[in-house]
């Protein structure tokens, strides 16, 4: 089976599919005869057919091999995530209901919207850190900006040739654009497009000048000599793109802002249970296949304990807050 041949959403699924058939069929989950007593809720504030959606559903199908329940999911879309999280988090925490969010329920809508319904941080309990993709800074074939460098001295010769696309209000690449701005001192134009596609057609034709989103995106456009990175968010540089630097390597190791999924449970979930399922999603993320598939999508695996992922989340949350808190005075 070649996942790289499919479409993003339907590859990325392929590849959650190959490392689920290479997972052990055992697990700490089955070796309680009490427990689960009835089928899992995992609910996904976002619609069916979403990145998120397709890889929940996957690995949902090799969670119910393990525990010998079926995995149910529940799709909750809207607001933003605001829905499914607020259902996720008056759920009953008796260890039956489980949630894949994201930085945008847990971060960023919280200081996004004046009225938010629930506290993430007392509302949930983080199990395990899903995965996360790479950020990538990107132009169109032939733009002069070369660099962050050439970016800046661009700007400012000439401020009005430089745009950036964005997907919205407390999206990535408008908290990216805002932290730049910052951090530059620099007020380059955000302009909102309703995705990715969208956005990489917007630099193809030079209708924008620059973004940043998650590199799956745009990979295969680079790889085609249509558009190019000069910057990734990853700690490394990512083997597909060798010759880009890393966002600390072009002078960006200050932006804190990530793109993450990951599962959780309501708050009072018991610690057993979050234990063990912890346990079952990290054998999928070690799984080779699933780790190398993921570096060809411009993404990450990233097993760890519930305690890792809750200082990540933490982090995340403080970091997110900040920026967005200083844009709002």
């Amino acid at each position: 089976m070649k996942c790289d041949r499919l479409p993003r959403n339907r590859a990325l699924a392929c590849g959650v599919l190959l490392a689920a058939l290479l997972v052990p069929q055992t697990s700490v989950l089955a070796q309680s005869r009490d427990y689960p007593a009835k089928p899992i809720r995992l609910m996904v504030p976002f619609g069916s057919g979403s990145g998120s959606d397709i890889a929940a559903r996957f690995f949902g199908d090799q969670l119910a091999q393990v525990i010998g329940q079926p995995l149910v999911i529940e799709n909750r879309p809207g607001a933003n995530g605001v829905i499914g999280g607020e259902a996720c988090a008056r759920a009953n925490p008796d260890g039956h209901t489980l949630c894949v969010l994201n930085t945008g329920v847990t971060s960023v809508n919280p200081i996004l919207y004046d009225k938010h319904p629930f506290d993430p941080a007392k509302a949930f309990v983080p199990v395990a850190h899903f995965y996360s993709l790479t950020g990538a800074i990107v132009v169109g074939k032939g733009s002069p900006y070369k660099s962050m460098p050439d970016l800046l001295q661009g700007y400012k010769a000439k401020p009005n040739a430089v745009n950036f696309a964005t997907i919205g209000a407390g999206s990535y690449p408008d908290m990216f654009l805002a932290w730049l701005n910052q951090h530059w001192k620099t007020r380059i134009e955000g302009v909102p497009y309703k995705g990715g596609g969208p956005i990489s057609l917007a630099l193809m034709s030079g209708e924008v000048q620059v973004s940043a989103a998650a590199l799956g995106n745009f990979m295969a456009q680079i790889k085609g000599g249509a558009l190019e990175a000069i910057a990734v968010s990853s700690s490394t540089r990512v083997k597909a793109l060798p010759q880009v630097p890393t966002y600390a390597e072009a002078g960006l190791d200050d932006f804190k802002g990530r793109l993450w999924w990951g599962v959780f449970a309501p708050a009072g979930t018991p610690a057993p249970v979050v234990q063990q399922f912890n346990q079952v999603l990290n054998e999928l993320l070690r799984t080779p296949a699933f780790v190398d598939y993921l570096e060809t999508q411009g993404a990450e695996a990233t097993p760890g304990t519930p305690e890792d992922f809750a200082k990540y989340v933490k982090a995340d949350q403080d970091w997110t807050i900040a920026l967005l808190g200083s844009l709002k005075k």
